[in-house]
């Protein structure tokens, strides 16, 4: 078993733009190189995420990119999480802007860690862990590098030497990235303030760990919404216009925890903050 494929699937409409724009190129020239101009704004330069785990429906719909880098310089990460529990209703979600010089560094620097050409990484012996997956939009398309259990060094004794240097090039691309987006960059990070945004719905349960919790009156659609995928357990609404602006705001003094009341029934919610490539849930179901 193979831990790392690399794909050229077939590119939505920004990549189909971006194909266009780059059609003098050599489709088989795998140093070709679009014009970071080029790059419609809201296309996906580099999306950095997990996938798979063993962890909860919920976090698997609703777990964000580690780093996604957008066309027009825009770099969204994660911030740093809160160690109180419950936790904070909304993610640390951080934008950071960088220039046109700035995308197409990145772009040379995944290029040079193995994004879209690593060859075999090996299999760690660890199960229920999350792989890691690259996705690096070239001239001709996206080209996608899965690893499985990057994150755990220690699990990487029974590799090659060869196999844990092209991990490692891989670990250090993606710290110097969350490392600029921590200051490192030319502009600091900001908060991320989206125009739309997904709740994930789920009955309520009391949780003696986490104590008494006031309601919250929900002031987006009606919950639960519809069905988030093939899962069955989960269901999910989009939230946009002033609706959005009602329930960040809401959500800045809620928690994890809270009892969101719709329709007369009480509802755990995970709220996702919708990026700018995700329109609706269905981003969500399929990100998976």
């Amino acid at each position: 078993m193979t831990t790392v494929s690399s794909v050229r699937a077939a590119a939505v409409l920004p990549l189909v733009l971006l194909a266009t724009a780059c059609a003098g190129q050599d489709d088989g020239d795998a140093g070709a190189r679009p014009d970071p101009s080029a790059y419609p704004g809201d296309a996906v330069v580099l999306r950095i995420d997990h996938v798979g785990g063993f962890v909860s429906q919920a976090m698997l719909a609703t777990r964000l990119p580690r780093v996604a880098v957008y066309g027009d310089g825009r770099m969204i990460t994660e911030g740093p999480v809160t160690l109180r529990y419950p936790g904070p209703a909304l993610p640390n979600v951080q934008v950071t802007e960088l220039d046109a010089g700035e995308v197409a560094r990145i772009v040379e620097r995944a290029r040079a860690a193995g994004v879209g050409t690593a060859g075999d990484l090996g299999t760690p012996s660890v199960t229920d862990v999350p792989t890691t997956r690259f996705a690096l939009l070239g001239a001709t398309g996206v080209e996608e590098t899965r690893v499985e259990a990057l994150d755990m060094v220690e699990a990487e004794s029974g590799l090659s030497a060869d196999q844990r240097a092209a991990r490692e090039k891989l670990r250090a691309f993606v710290r110097s990235l969350t490392d600029a987006a921590a200051g490192g960059a030319s502009a600091a990070p900001s908060p991320y303030r989206p125009t739309a945004v997904a709740a994930v719905a789920q009955p309520w349960v009391a949780n003696d760990e986490a104590g008494r919790q006031a309601e919250v009156a929900w002031p987006g659609p009606a919950l639960p919404g519809a069905p988030l995928g093939t899962s069955g357990e989960l269901r999910c609404v989009t939230v946009t216009g002033e609706q959005a602006r009602q329930v960040l705001d809401a959500a800045a003094t809620a928690n994890a925890a809270t009892p969101w009341t719709s329709g007369g029934k009480r509802w755990t919610l995970t709220l996702r903050p919708l990026l700018p490539d995700e329109t609706d849930c269905g981003d969500l179901a399929t990100a998976r």
